[in-house]
């Protein structure tokens, strides 16, 4: 379908619908992967004094 879809786009827009298809194709496979487990950068609690 989305091979469909790229051969009628014009000849000035073919590298940027391929671009956007690779694009698509990088975020199913990153949504794919198990995050890791959150840190928490910067979460920590340091006490002011005066």
């Amino acid at each position: 379908m989305a091979l469909t879809a790229a051969l009628f786009v014009s000849n000035r827009l073919q590298k940027a619908a391929a671009a956007f298809l690779c694009l698509m194709a990088a975020h199913l496979v990153l949504a794919s992967c198990t995050p890791e487990p959150a840190v928490g950068y910067g979460a920590v609690r340091v006490a002011v004094t005066r």
